[in-house]
């Protein structure tokens, strides 16, 4: 259904609000080559949008690009360590590395990421997608990865919730929606009290289990990864309202999970941008603030970033999800 230009026009009209958001820093956003997971469909095909990278290099451009207009002044990227280094040296001070672990990807060894966080190239042991591969957070394979993060003071970054529709048949055969479980991260919180962690996904749709933790932990954080743009408006919506009204909204950061889709970003934070429960104050922590404070942001850069956004006109809103994603493998 087309709608009419009118009606069209109002939508993608910048508001009030996009004017006056300031930077934004998407703590969820991965570094990966274009194939990695095949070619799969936009985020979300109700918008009419077609992908705009057809390559490796046009993946990068593209989500350069859609950072630059969405005022995206920091993303930590995370995938192989080639494809890190291949989207780093595009842009060093726009993203922070990540060590990855997928489907298809183990953790490199202590020795190669110790190395890798000496040098800059790694800032975040993560997304740790541990689920995929059949794991917990208690498995002793993964023990010496979580006791380095806490000797090296770098943020860990764990999936939890689910995985796309499908997942044990294809990819994964031993993904358990059972071990998307936050609760299983616990007694690794217990064993490293200051390790600086976060629950990628925000735990979906483990909400009790969720706030139990972010209660007794107020270490941990959590970001809102896939889930602004792969569920229905008013499920993501509900989730993140029922985690504020906890009391967490400073610990609830922005997350795109960008992973060869750039227009992820902009759906992602219309999907916060939309919420008409949270004040512009609420909004801004969530998007740049609590992200700010948890990677212990020094003075000028946030500056910096608030000049940057600032020269910056907002991009367009865009159409919201309603539907789940294909292909939004973690």
């Amino acid at each position: 259904m087309r709608l009419p230009a009118l009606v069209l026009a109002c939508l993608l009209a910048p508001s009030a609000w996009a004017q006056d958001r300031g930077p934004v820093i998407d703590m969820h956003l991965h570094a990966f080559g274009f194939d990695e997971y095949g070619n799969p469909p936009p985020p979300n095909e109700v918008t009419g949008e077609v992908p705009a990278a057809l390559s490796d290099a046009d993946a990068i451009r593209a989500t350069l690009a859609a950072m630059k207009a969405h005022r995206v002044v920091l993303a930590v990227a995370s995938g192989p360590l080639e494809d890190v280094q291949r989207w780093r040296n595009a842009a060093p001070q726009r993203l922070i590395g990540g060590a990855y672990a997928g489907p298809r990807n183990a953790l490199p060894d202590t020795g190669t990421l110790r190395e890798q966080v000496r040098t800059g190239q790694i800032g975040v042991i993560g997304e740790l997608g541990l689920q995929y591969r059949g794991q917990r957070a208690t498995d002793p394979e993964v023990a010496p990865y979580f006791a380095l993060a806490e000797a090296l003071d770098v943020p860990v970054a764990i999936h939890t919730g689910l995985g796309d529709a499908g997942t044990p048949y294809g990819c994964c055969p031993t993904f358990r929606t059972s071990l998307g479980n936050p609760q299983l991260v616990e007694d690794v919180l217990v064993r490293h009290p200051r390790m600086r962690a976060w629950l990628m996904h925000a735990g979906y749709p483990f909400l009790a289990e969720t706030k139990a933790l972010l209660y007794v932990y107020p270490q941990l954080y959590v970001d809102i990864g896939v889930l602004a743009w792969a569920l229905p408006r008013a499920e993501f919506h509900a989730y993140l309202q029922a985690l504020v009204d906890a009391g967490f909204g400073k610990r609830i950061m922005f997350g795109s999970d960008q992973m060869v889709w750039p227009e992820a970003i902009g759906q992602a934070i219309a999907g916060v941008d939309s919420a008409g429960f949270l004040t512009p104050a609420q909004k801004r922590d969530i998007l740049y603030n609590n992200a700010a404070g948890f990677l212990r942001l020094d003075r000028a850069t946030i500056d910096r970033h608030h000049r940057e956004a600032a020269e910056t006109a907002p991009a367009p809103a865009q159409a919201g999800a309603v539907g789940q994603a294909a292909g939004s493998t973690p």
